[in-house]
């Protein structure tokens, strides 16, 4: 009886550490700069990704000050196995496997930005999509796989797996939809997503999103429709 009782005390004290939650209409908030604040995500992964879309929503006023972090994705062997980040030099910066590639944004936002990134192994493809519409493509990382086991950050920029946090490199501001998928959205379904829509997401689906808050981090209702 005891150890029944002990095992069911272990199953609650995980489950509140990492919760799984339906967050639709809902946001992370970051309301300072810091580097122990943060949101940490649990992902279905059961083989190394060939492919990927990664989409969100973020909305903060540290466009015109400095960069930080939008999307941070580790393992224990490279920390920027997959990370969006924001540059006020160079713009949108997308990196996988460590080798990034900067997009310059069509402009500066003022309002809540819908960001869908993707990457195909196959043909290095990356595709950025800023507010539904599409940026260049470029390449980069042409088979390459990316690895499992991973340690996904919202709010800081990974420079070790799970930690390293600059507070220069902080987000101030929310972070909503985060959705992410095992293959390449089409165009009609980054439309979709953009829209309001989804698109069963299998690798991080915000409406059961596996996650833990640590430092001063908030869930609040959405600022965007």
């Amino acid at each position: 009886m005891e150890k029944l009782l002990l095992c069911f005390l272990v199953s609650i004290s995980l489950s509140d550490v990492f919760g799984q939650k339906d967050l639709s209409k809902k946001t992370f908030v970051f309301p300072k700069e810091s580097d122990n604040s943060y949101v940490s995500l649990k992902a279905q992964l059961k083989k190394p990704l060939n492919a990927f879309t990664v989409c969100l929503h973020v909305y903060t006023k540290l466009f015109m000050t400095h960069g930080y972090s939008i999307f941070s994705y580790a393992t224990k062997k490279e920390p920027n196995e997959i990370l969006l980040f924001w540059s006020q030099v160079r713009g949108y910066i997308v990196g996988v496997g460590g080798p990034e590639i900067s997009f310059k944004a069509p402009e500066i936002p003022v309002a809540p930005v819908h960001i869908c990134a993707s990457w195909e192994s196959v043909s290095g493809i990356i595709e950025l999509w800023v507010d539904g519409k599409p940026q260049v493509r470029k390449s980069l990382q042409k088979g390459y796989s990316v690895g499992t086991e991973a340690m996904i950050i919202l709010g800081q920029d990974q420079d070790s797996f799970g930690g390293k946090f600059d507070v220069n490199q902080s987000l101030v501001g929310d972070i909503g939809d985060v959705n992410m998928w095992d293959s390449v959205l089409s165009p009609e379904e980054i439309g979709t997503v953009y829209a309001g829509g989804t698109y069963s997401p299998n690798v991080l689906d915000w409406r059961a999103l596996t996650y833990e808050t640590h430092g001063e981090v908030f869930i609040k209702p959405q600022l965007w429709p």
